[in-house]
């Protein structure tokens, strides 16, 4: 049989022209501007960071007081301020990389407060004036892998999410740790149209096995570059977990709920083929729509700069996590 000439993720034609092509042919077709938005989550998009340019600069947080551990302190190339406040998902503001930095002024971050709550023993409430009393903020250095196949270094700032838990003191039932963000649609335009908001179900929903969340990398950031959070990355507080897929990385979290069973994620309702509840960073486990082997790094020097690299297993913290999924089939369990 003579053998197949195999496509590569080289061979995808970029999405910004893709789109481009599109646009023109709906326009063609009289069809609306809201016939666009039907998502397809598609392969990162080299070119749409650029898309960015013509909007307002996000704005800053306010200086946060914070530590820096040695151990935390990664000898890595961070990427430059601007990119990660400018470069994100956050579907509740629009689905272009830019729509976040553009639309997330709307949030309102005052007043705002945490429930943690399920198979606990002590319940709590909390705003973020407690979590910053409660909880000493240190600065750590994080890869940070999207599952489109891109790649940032990160100096979060944040505190262990398992020193939260423990002050709810988890019951014996508890297994499964999930959370939910704020559903505003008055303040979040893509939890009011469905075409902006990517067709998702609000709110956002994550998880993460109780274990996972006890690990002393998973953090719930309060900052970053050492100021609080823009409102584009995710204000007032969010969660971290280096060694999995960003989108993990729930944003604007309200709810911390503790359960016994594995709770719902939105992607995984969303694509259950395409994004699993584990979300661990694998370059040995493709997307169905492209290769998890590399990389694109977004790193301080413009396009130049944005280079291909391998993927690492568990994004580079094989080390201090992989104990974690002793005996589990990563592949099916993705």
């Amino acid at each position: 049989m003579k053998p197949v000439n195999k496509l590569t993720e080289a061979d995808v034609t970029p999405e910004s022209i893709f789109n481009q092509q599109r646009r023109e042919i709906i326009k063609n077709l009289g069809l609306s501007a809201a016939a666009l938005s039907l998502p397809t989550v598609a392969h990162a998009d080299l070119l749409s960071w650029f898309k960015g340019n013509d909007r307002p600069p996000a704005p800053p947080g306010p200086p946060l007081h914070y530590s820096k551990p040695a151990q935390w302190q990664a000898k890595l190339t961070l990427t430059p301020e601007n990119k990660v406040a400018g470069y994100n998902n956050f579907y509740e503001f629009g689905q272009d990389k830019a729509d976040p930095a553009a639309n997330a002024s709307s949030l309102k971050t005052t007043d705002w407060k945490i429930q943690i709550d399920g198979e606990v023993a002590k319940p709590l409430t909390l705003d973020m004036d407690d979590i910053f009393k409660r909880f000493p903020m240190e600065q750590r250095i994080y890869r940070m892998r999207c599952v489109e196949a891109w790649s940032m270094v990160i100096p979060w700032v944040g505190f262990e999410l398992g020193k939260l838990l423990t002050l709810a003191q988890p019951t014996s039932n508890a297994r499964f740790v999930a959370f939910q963000t704020l559903y505003a649609p008055d303040q979040m335009p893509g939890q009011q149209d469905r075409f902006i908001g990517g067709g998702l179900h609000y709110p956002y929903v994550e998880g993460l096995r109780l274990d996972e969340a006890m690990n002393p990398l998973t953090l719930l950031s309060t900052g970053v570059y050492g100021k609080g959070l823009p409102p584009q990355n995710g204000a007032p507080i969010r969660l971290t977990v280096p060694w999995k897929y960003g989108f993990k990385g729930i944003k604007s979290i309200v709810k911390i709920t503790l359960t016994h069973n594995q709770p719902p994620t939105t992607w995984n309702q969303s694509a259950p083929n395409e994004y699993g509840f584990f979300a661990n960073v694998n370059p040995h486990v493709d997307h169905p729509r492209w290769s998890q082997a590399t990389e694109r790094f977004i790193g301080p020097s413009g396009i130049l700069d944005v280079k291909r690299q391998p993927t690492l297993l568990f994004n580079g913290y094989a080390e201090q996590v992989a104990s974690l999924y002793h005996g589990l089939d990563l592949r099916e369990n993705y």
